[in-house]
């Protein structure tokens, strides 16, 4: 079964357990890059505070490349997870 299939997500109890985690953090890291941007964005108002704005902006990509990241770790796992469960059944059948 190929990666980034809904039915990856719903084969098992486990499967929609790991896919539960993952999108708590995936909504995680959304929600820091964009308060990251969003303070940065207002320390941009005042040359004293640019450097500081810079190192937000920076930290919020580093967040925004994160999420890509996690969506990949994710579907691999659960294409994993099908895989032990078919070997499994063909083990029993």
């Amino acid at each position: 079964m190929p990666l980034f299939r809904h039915e990856n997500r719903q084969r098992s109890h486990a499967s929609r357990a790991l896919y539960a985690r993952f999108e708590i953090i995936y909504t995680f890291v959304d929600f820091t890059a964009a308060f990251l941007f969003l303070i940065g964005s207002f320390l941009f108002f005042s040359e004293a505070t640019q450097t500081i704005a810079t190192w937000l902006f920076v930290a919020g990509s580093f967040a925004f490349a994160v999420k890509p990241t996690l969506r990949l770790i994710r579907e691999i796992k659960l294409y994993r997870m099908g895989k032990i469960e078919t070997l499994a059944e063909r083990e029993q059948g």
